[in-house]
């Protein structure tokens, strides 16, 4: 789903940068008014999480791959303007340092993947939890759902964009079947990870998972001591460089559902080469041969600067909010 340069013309470019700049804004302002002391790590967690999971992309159908968007997750886990933050962290981290996502099209990949999905993911979350009864079995459930959503309505804002502003002579109507068709089959795979995940955190640390505070199980629960969350996210981080480790070299070479449908529909030669590249693009290191250990190498970095960053900026939230 990353967007690279090129699909979408730069006056739209730029228009969606301004509205994204906006909801980053937002999000900042509006995040450290209820950020508890223990959200801090885990939005550091959750960004590097995110980060390791999106590198795995899963076959969906017809030569067509899909990964996590992980929005939905963000926003169920820290709250829908921390995971809206999160999520940004590890789009701009891509387009910079790993050449997945166009420059121009920044924005856009931030409107799209980290305020498009938490928003829809939360919204959607927190109505079912509303109908549902107050169990844990309802929270995953709702997890589920809420994030096979977001992929979709993720999918919808760029044929939205590609309508204002898309290159490549593509008629609107082809690009909407072709994109909520398959994105929604990338949904199912997104919904499926965001489940077992929040169902894990539940699990463990229900006090962790934001869209789920209401719930008994939480709301009945002690406090676990600071050492007990320090383990959490220690955990967390080994599970997240395990699956670059294991799996990120493994994942499907396919393309996503956003450039299956550009090279289906025609518009891909519109894209244009990443102005930036850099020593880790393509989620490789300039100068180590094997392709294996090149990936293993610039996820570890990645799960390394993403999980620094978001526990940075979540720090500094926390202490605007103690001033």
């Amino acid at each position: 789903m990353h967007m690279p340069d090129g699909y979408i013309n730069l006056a739209t470019s730029a228009g969606a940068a301004v509205v994204a700049a906006g909801g980053v804004a937002t999000s900042l302002r509006n995040s450290g008014k209820e950020l508890a002391e223990r959200q801090v790590p885990l939005a550091g967690l959750t960004a590097a999480y995110v980060f390791a999971v999106q590198m795995l992309n899963f076959p969906v159908a017809a030569g067509t791959s899909g990964h996590l968007l992980g929005g939905a997750l963000a926003a169920i886990l820290l709250g829908p303007t921390l995971g809206a933050l999160v999520v940004t962290v590890v789009v701009v981290m891509q387009a910079l340092l790993f050449a997945d996502g166009g420059v121009s099209a920044l924005g856009l990949n931030v409107l799209n993947m980290a305020l498009v999905t938490p928003v829809v993911g939360w919204l959607v979350f927190r109505w079912l939890m509303k109908v549902l009864p107050a169990r844990t079995s309802s929270a995953v459930v709702s997890s589920m759902v809420a994030a096979a959503v977001s992929v979709v309505a993720s999918a919808t804002a760029f044929v939205i964009e590609y309508s204002l502003g898309g290159q490549g002579g593509v008629a609107v109507g082809t690009v909407l079947q072709a994109m909520v068709g398959v994105h929604a089959l990338i949904g199912l795979g997104e919904g499926l990870i965001t489940a077992l995940t929040v169902g894990t955190v539940l699990a463990v640390r229900p006090d962790l998972v934001k869209g789920a505070a209401d719930l008994p199980l939480v709301t009945d629960r002690t406090a676990p001591s600071r050492a007990t969350t320090v383990t959490f996210v220690v955990g967390g981080l080994v599970a997240a460089l395990v699956l670059v480790f294991v799996l990120a070299p493994i994942a499907s070479s396919a393309p996503d559902g956003l450039e299956k449908v550009a090279l289906d529909t025609g518009f891909s030669e519109a894209a244009t080469d990443h102005p930036v590249g850099g020593p880790l693009a393509d989620y490789g290191v300039s100068g180590v041969d094997s392709e294996r250990a090149g990936t293993v190498l610039a996820g570890t970095i990645g799960v390394a600067a993403t999980f620094a960053i978001g526990l940075a900026i979540a720090t500094l939230l926390r202490r605007r909010r103690a001033t």
